[in-house]
Parts: structure tokens; C-alpha cells; sequence
């Protein structure tokens, strides 16, 4: 604990002094009280994200850091969150280089995962090809294991272009581990306003090697501007989708802040008796709405998830929120979460205090 705690105070001083130099800098502190299971769990996690950004006409350095503390183990840890450097590269580019939080898309493949204890990031080079007729961007990481062989290698070319009521998004990602052949995926992610704008229509195809594939469709109705109503459709093909491990969606689910993997154990196991989880064939069927008046907020999203091909499976998902916006700097949430397989149910429920000075 006194070792984590000199960590943590070194790298305070060390924050204090970089914004201090700074051109602008930014603080974003989350505090969330974990009430789930049967109420007897009562775990505060804390954390605070700094950031601070120098620049010039064709230059710039971003630093962030995040503090995280949790009561429960009293566990504190401190740390990088991005740091990287951008320059105008012959008028051609915008190129980074550095640790950095980058979304495509969806974020099925490329996401920050906000809500996660440690958010994605990746360590490489990007360049945004500056032209007028479509945003691109170009991205390449690579990492080593400890005895300097490849670990990862991941190259992708992301295109998204607007124009009017329409917007799309095309992420093609090639991912290679320890030296294996290069898997390749493919994200496409169209959006459409309809009714003078209310009416929004998303959707979003994903593919992978080995024929598997995602698709949400969506729509979401504004009644008037306080109420919306949302329903749609995730369903993956029969053979199955696996989620990158740098995307929004995780085995962890409710913890980092949505549903999860649309995976289920239907009473299959391997030849060592373990059990295997199976995505295959998983559709989830889903409405919703939410409320704002004044300060005050209210959402609520009912999830039916089944399997086309296994008679009986079913889970139900109640997923409800109601916030309140203290002052122009802070807000108050709270969120309860209904999670039913069969007979058994797990609850969560969690109180969420966010700061942005």
C-alpha cells in the first residue's frame, strides 16, 4: 500500500507540474458505489482521469493519466491512459504516434470501452489523410512479448464520409498474433435521419474470417424533444462471432457498462469437460425509450435474447437508469440492471457521481 501510494503521489506531482505548462488541460473524475447481487456488495470505485495538451500550428503532445481506487481490497493503481505526439506530416497527413484511445464505427472492433477498469487503448501510428472527399484514416500497432518475438501486429484502414441525412463508417481490420496468418474483419456502420430528423435508422455489419458475422439494426423515434423510443435487432450467423479483445463489447459485460457478448452455455462441453460458451445462432430483440425534463432523466431498455437453433434457451435483460444534473459540472445516476437465465438472475445496481471541471 506504501509503495502504491508513493506512485500515486509522485505521479500527482509529476501531473501538477506538466498542466501547469500546459495549453490546456482537462479532469474527469467517476465515482460508482457497486450495490449489486442481493445488496450485501458495497464497493466504491474511484477514478480520476487528468489530461493536458501542448501544442502549435502543426504540432501537438497529449498526456493523460488515470487514478483508480476501489474499497473493496483497497486497491490503488496509476496509470498512462494516452501519451502520444502529432505533427502535420507535408500537408499530405495528420500523423500520432504514441499510446492512444481511438473509436471507429460502432467500436466493435475499435473502441475506447469507457466504463472498463483499464480502457482500450493502442500503441502505434496513425495517420488522417487530410482530402475533401472522404475521412480516412490508416493505423498500424505492433507489440513484442518479453523475450522480443512478435506478439501482435494489427494494420487497418478506417473511411467514414457524411453528407446530408446519411452518414457511414468502413473499418477493415488485419490482426495477426505471435506470428499465426492474419485475421481480417471488416466493420460497415450506416446511419440514416428520416422525418426531418425524427427519425434515426442504424445499421451495423460486421465480418471476420471464417464466415462469421454481426448485424444490429436499429431505430430510434423522437416523439417530441424530451421522449424517444428506441427498438431493434443484434443477431450473430451460424458460425458464430468473435469480438475483438480491443472493442466495446467483453465477456465482462454489465461491468464495463452494456450487455456483453451475446454468448450463452447451452450444455455443451470439451473433451477436457470443461464447459463451452457458443455465440453461434444468438439473436437479441430490444426496445426502449428515455425521458428528460429539467434536471431530471429517465431510461430504460428491455432486452430478450434467444437462440434460433436451441429450443427454450432465453434470457431476459431490464436494464433501468434515472440521472439527475446536480450543476453545470456534475451529475448523479443510478442504474439498475435485471439479468435472468432460466431460473437464475443476477441483479446489479450501481450509484454514479461524474465531475468535469
Amino acid at each position: 500500500m506504501k509503495k502504491n501510494l508513493r506512485n500515486i503521489l509522485a505521479l500527482a506531482l509529476g501531473l501538477m507540474t506538466t498542466v501547469s505548462f500546459a495549453q490546456d488541460w482537462n479532469v474527469d473524475s467517476r465515482t460508482r458505489m457497486d450495490m449489486s447481487g442481493d445488496g450485501d456488495k458495497m464497493s466504491t470505485d474511484q477514478r480520476v482521469t487528468v489530461g493536458t495538451t501542448w501544442g502549435g500550428d502543426n504540432w501537438g503532445i497529449v498526456l493523460s493519466s488515470d487514478v483508480n481506487y476501489t474499497t473493496e481490497g483497497a486497491d490503488v493503481s496509476a496509470v498512462v491512459y494516452e501519451a502520444y505526439a502529432s505533427t502535420d506530416l507535408f500537408g499530405f497527413a495528420t500523423m500520432n504516434i504514441g499510446k492512444q484511445a481511438l473509436s471507429y464505427g460502432s467500436g466493435v472492433f475499435v473502441g475506447t470501452n469507457d466504463w472498463a477498469s483499464r480502457r482500450n487503448t493502442l500503441d502505434g501510428m496513425t495517420f488522417a489523410v487530410n482530402n475533401d472527399l472522404v475521412g480516412l484514416d490508416l493505423g498500424l500497432t505492433q507489440s513484442s512479448n518479453n523475450d522480443g518475438s512478435e506478439a501482435t501486429d494489427n494494420m487497418w484502414i478506417n473511411a467514414s464520409k457524411s453528407s446530408g441525412d446519411w452518414s457511414a463508417n468502413l473499418l477493415y481490420l488485419s490482426n495477426s498474433s505471435d506470428g499465426d496468418d492474419a485475421v481480417t474483419s471488416m466493420g460497415l456502420d450506416f446511419a440514416y435521419s428520416a422525418m426531418g430528423g425524427a427519425l434515426d435508422l442504424n445499421l451495423s455489419y460486421n465480418t471476420e474470417d471464417e464466415d462469421g458475422e454481426m448485424m444490429d439494426i436499429s431505430g430510434t423515434y423522437s416523439v417530441n424533444d424530451d421522449m424517444s423510443l428506441t427498438a431493434g435487432m443484434a443477431s450473430i450467423g451460424e458460425n458464430g462471432f468473435t469480438y475483438a479483445g480491443s472493442g466495446n463489447m467483453s465477456a465482462n459485460g454489465w461491468m464495463n457498462g452494456n450487455i456483453g457478448t451475446l454468448s450463452a452455455d447451452l450444455g455443451g462441453v470439451d473433451d477436457d469437460g470443461n464447459t463451452v460458451m457458443t455465440n453461434a445462432n444468438m439473436e437479441n430483440l430490444y426496445v426502449g425509450g428515455s425521458y428528460t425534463m429539467g434536471d431530471f432523466s429517465l431510461a430504460a431498455t428491455m432486452s430478450t435474447v434467444t437462440n434460433t437453433e436451441v429450443e427454450g434457451y432465453e434470457r431476459s435483460v431490464t436494464d433501468i437508469s434515472v440521472g439527475y444534473s446536480l450543476n453545470d459540472n456534475a451529475s448523479l445516476s443510478y442504474r439498475m440492471v435485471s439479468d435472468a437465465t432460466g431460473d437464475n438472475e443476477d441483479l446489479y445496481n450501481w450509484l454514479t457521481l461524474t465531475v468535469t471541471p
